[in-house]
Parts: C-alpha cells; sequence; structure tokens
C-alpha cells in the first residue's frame, strides 16, 4: 500500500508559496495532509489548494511534530531559524532561501541534473537553486550531458517578481503613474522625478519602468552583486565542476514575471547548433525549443509566462568560438525557478517514503 506522506507549505501566501499551491492542486496529488502556515497578519486566512479549503496556521515548532516534508518559502532570516527545527523534528525540508545553498551538508538540488543528491542530506534539509541558477542549468543541462560545460557567461535579465510582491507593485505603481505621459522618458532623470513622488519607497535601485536597472540583489565585493555571485557558486555546486568559470551581470527589467537570459556557453568538445538543437529536441520535456526567427519564432517572456517548461531559443555559434555556442533562455521565475522545482524536489522525497508516481506523470 502507497504511503501518501503529510506535507506543510511554510510561506503559503506568499509569491512563491501561492504558486506551489496551484502546483499542488495541479500535478499527481501523493499527499496527504497538506497544512498552510503564514505570517502572522495572515493566520487564519483560508487558501484552496487540491480543491480543499484549508486554514493558515502559525508558524510554531509543535507543528512539525506531524509533517514529513515541509516546503520554505520565506526570507533567508526565517529559514535560518526555522528550517533546523522542523529538520530536528524529522521533517524533510525543502528550502528555496539562500540560507543553505553553499553549505557542504545540504544539497543543493535542480532535479533535471542532480536528483539523487536530495537522498544525501545529513542535516535534513535539502535547498533549490536561485531562479537564475535554474533557468540556465535546466536549459544546458542536455547539452552538458553530452558536450561537458567549461565556461559560462550569462546576462540575465530579471522580472521583478523575483524579489516578491513588492516589486511587481512597484512596476504596476509606476507604470500608472507614467501611463499618461506621452513624453516622459525623453529628458534625463525625467521618468527619475516622475516616480519621485510615490509613497513607497522603491526597492530597486532606480525607477523600474522604461527603464532597466543593472543591480539585482545586493552588493559585494569587487562590484558584484549577490544574484551574480549565487550564479557562479550554485552552478560550481549543482553541476560538481569546482572550477567552472562563470561571470554573469543580472539586470532587472520590467517584465513582472519569467526570468530571461543571454547565455554564451562553452564546452569540453566542439559543438554545432544543429547538434545542439537535437540535443535540445530530444531530450526530456522540461526544455522546449523556439528557434526559428526568421517566422519571428523564439522565446518571450509575455509568451511564456506561467509556463513549466524552460524555453531556448536563438542558438547561435560564431566562427571565432567552435566549442562555444549562443542561447536565449526564458523560464518563469516563480514556478520551475522556485515553486516548481520546490514542489518535484519534494515528490522526489515523497518517494523515497513510500509515495508511488504514476510514471506518465
Amino acid at each position: 500500500m502507497a504511503i501518501r506522506p503529510s506535507l506543510a507549505v511554510v510561506g503559503a501566501t506568499g509569491a512563491v508559496g501561492s504558486t506551489a499551491l496551484q502546483m499542488l492542486s495541479t500535478r499527481v496529488d501523493v499527499w496527504g495532509e497538506v497544512r498552510l502556515v503564514g505570517a502572522d497578519r495572515d493566520v487564519g486566512q483560508v487558501e484552496t489548494v487540491r480543491g480543499q479549503r484549508v486554514t493558515v496556521e502559525p508558524l510554531t515548532e509543535e507543528l512539525f511534530a506531524d509533517v514529513d516534508v515541509a516546503l520554505f518559502a520565506v526570507p533567508d532570516t526565517v529559514s535560518t531559524t526555522w528550517a533546523p527545527v522542523a529538520a530536528a523534528h524529522g521533517t524533510v525540508v525543502i528550502d528555496c532561501s539562500g540560507a543553505f545553498r553553499q553549505d557542504p551538508d545540504v544539497p543543493l538540488v535542480l532535479p533535471e541534473v542532480n536528483p539523487a543528491q536530495v537522498r544525501k542530506r545529513p542535516r535534513g534539509i535539502i535547498t533549490s537553486p536561485n531562479a537564475t541558477t535554474t533557468s540556465v542549468l535546466t536549459a544546458l543541462s542536455p547539452l552538458h550531458h553530452g558536450w561537458g560545460l567549461s565556461e559560462l557567461v550569462v546576462t540575465s535579465f530579471q522580472a521583478v517578481s523575483g524579489i516578491g510582491r513588492a516589486g511587481v507593485q512597484r512596476l504596476y505603481d509606476e507604470v500608472g503613474t507614467l501611463a499618461g505621459n506621452r513624453r516622459v522618458g525623453q529628458v534625463p532623470g525625467d521618468v527619475r522625478r516622475a516616480v519621485s513622488d510615490l509613497p513607497e519607497i522603491s526597492p530597486f535601485m532606480g525607477p523600474i519602468a522604461y527603464n532597466v536597472v543593472p543591480f539585482a540583489g545586493r552588493l559585494m565585493d569587487g562590484g558584484w552583486t549577490s544574484e551574480e555571485v549565487r550564479l557562479r557558486d550554485e552552478s560550481r555546486k549543482i553541476l560538481g565542476v569546482p572550477k567552472l568559470k562563470v561571470s554573469a551581470t543580472c539586470v532587472r527589467v520590467p517584465v513582472v514575471s519569467v526570468h530571461s537570459l543571454s547565455v554564451h556557453a562553452t564546452f569540453a568538445s566542439e559543438i554545432s547548433v544543429d547538434a545542439a538543437r537535437q540535443a535540445l529536441i530530444e531530450g526530456p520535456n522540461y526544455v522546449v525549443v523556439l528557434d526559428d526567427p526568421a517566422s519571428g519564432e523564439f522565446p518571450n517572456p509575455a509568451d511564456v509566462v506561467g509556463s513549466d517548461p524552460t524555453f531556448v531559443g536563438r542558438i547561435r555559434q560564431s566562427p571565432d568560438f567552435p566549442r562555444s555556442l549562443e542561447l536565449f533562455v526564458c523560464s518563469d521565475n516563480l514556478r520551475k525557478g522556485a515553486a516548481l522545482n520546490m514542489v518535484q524536489l519534494a515528490e522526489l522525497v515523497a518517494v523515497e517514503l513510500g509515495a508511488v508516481i504514476p510514471e506518465d506523470d
């Protein structure tokens, strides 16, 4: 008889947590009781998951005494405190914050690349990669398996939902403020001045409407940002290539959801566009190739938002770089970049605990 483990979603009312609830309601149901946990202001709120109305509970230590697996869709500070508490009760924690990604005793797992690592969790915690890392490595994993990734240069165009609902609301507020002004954006500083009277402090280091902000995360040594450093460190850990050469520039753009990335990938052996395209097409269905520029077919955030696969197009090769390819990648940062990856990891643990997932799922 199949076992149906219990599950808790911590941070169930946030941007990632609410997306996880959607995932749990549409994927094969392997779970027994599902409990929802939220911030104090959300306790008592009722959410729908798997067609059932569930009341949001407070975050308490006693909660984890009856929970087999917990998804943590919360800030680093909350995960740092509460993930070890949950693990101490025997709950397997799937965390999508940055709190444990470089902890050697916590596996950093992308199911398409290193799924076996979920069983190697001495602290009882499994962590999910940053959304940018997830997008890049999901797209490149079929090519890495065939040719061996050796160098990676990425420019990311990151959606405002990457910092949660505050980022989305700020974009909407700025667009609303600027929409009636047909001349704004033509004089230095006029966009910044036009949005300066908005009552809320912007979470971005510049206007996000009618603009791009070449800064995502927090400032680190050498002028790098935390998002850029994470891409390098996480890619090395997931692929098991500690000396992988990685350089990134992370940019915030006025897109609600879906991170886009311009990728320059270099491999250990020569690779052709045709061979790469075929490997991506014939590979697992988590990558979709949209690559017919003559017909206007390539990934766009507005076209792929709300989708689970990672979309790849604009596959090119410069005559000067026979071991390198250029690709353009789009992936929904709230779905595969966060919630979907957590749910996939939880399902791997559920199978380990005795749940049965149909092979055609």
